[in-house]
């Protein structure tokens, strides 16, 4: 296993937030097979290395893995000044968890939730694009040239994004709703893209992530994966 900042290991104990673990190492509590460590940046491996604070030996963080089905208005954050409600406030777990990538508050759908920041990274990383398909109703009629815009890829400050699958699903005079998927994870993608073309977005909802789809799994409500679903996501995400 790759090393890893002492603070952030020691915050996926259960020891204390970040930054008072930061504090802890800097006022010489923390040793690392029984030597001091009072200084940062600091690198350990958790899986080999003994971590004691004040004299205790952590307990090492067992690896979770959580699917879900995020409501409207539900942060993809682990801490918010204003108190708002938090997605991992909605996992009963005594690990210290969080999610992989966002989603913003307006939207809801799939979001995993992990403490295993090594995939974590993978998943979120451009270069292994795992696709995520999302359920969008549009305020307008969409039009076929639109589409095709879609498909191809839009231009947004980032560049230009990769193209996307786009499936009717229903379509009216009034409102469209449509399934769109991507394989790119930019900051809001699929609203500024659609944004872009001139569709206004009246909801939005993340439905699947790879294989792993919303069939099941009511709003607010969330799951473990299983053994064979993680398993997935890490030969997707494999060099």
């Amino acid at each position: 296993m790759a090393e890893q900042r002492l603070q952030k290991v020691l915050a996926a104990a259960g020891v204390d937030s970040r930054r008072k673990c930061e504090e802890l190492i800097l006022d010489g509590v923390v040793r690392v097979n029984r030597k001091l460590v009072d200084k940062l940046p600091a690198f350990v491996d958790p899986e080999k290395d003994i971590i004691t604070v004040n004299g205790k030996k952590i307990r090492a963080a067992q690896k979770v893995y959580f699917l879900l089905n995020k409501p409207k208005g539900v942060l993809c954050t682990n801490r918010d000044p204003r108190g708002r409600k938090k997605a991992i406030d909605l996992i009963h777990t005594n690990e210290r968890i969080f999610c992989v990538g966002r989603l913003d508050a307006d939207t809801t759908g799939l979001i995993i939730l992990t403490n295993d920041s090594e995939l974590s990274n993978r998943l979120t990383h451009p270069r292994y694009g795992i696709a995520k398909t999302y359920v969008v109703r549009i305020k307008v009629e969409i039009k076929p040239e639109q589409i095709e815009k879609l498909k191809k890829g839009i231009w947004l400050a980032e560049g230009k994004t990769s193209r996307a699958a786009v499936k009717i699903l229903k379509r009216r005079h009034t409102e469209s709703l449509i399934e769109v998927t991507i394989r790119q994870g930019l900051n809001r993608q699929v609203r500024r893209m659609l944004a872009k073309i001139g569709l206004p977005v009246k909801s939005l909802a993340r439905t699947k992530i790879g294989r792993l789809a919303i069939r099941g799994l009511g709003v607010g409500k969330s799951r473990p994966l299983t053994k064979t679903e993680v398993a997935y996501l890490k030969k997707a995400a494999a060099d």
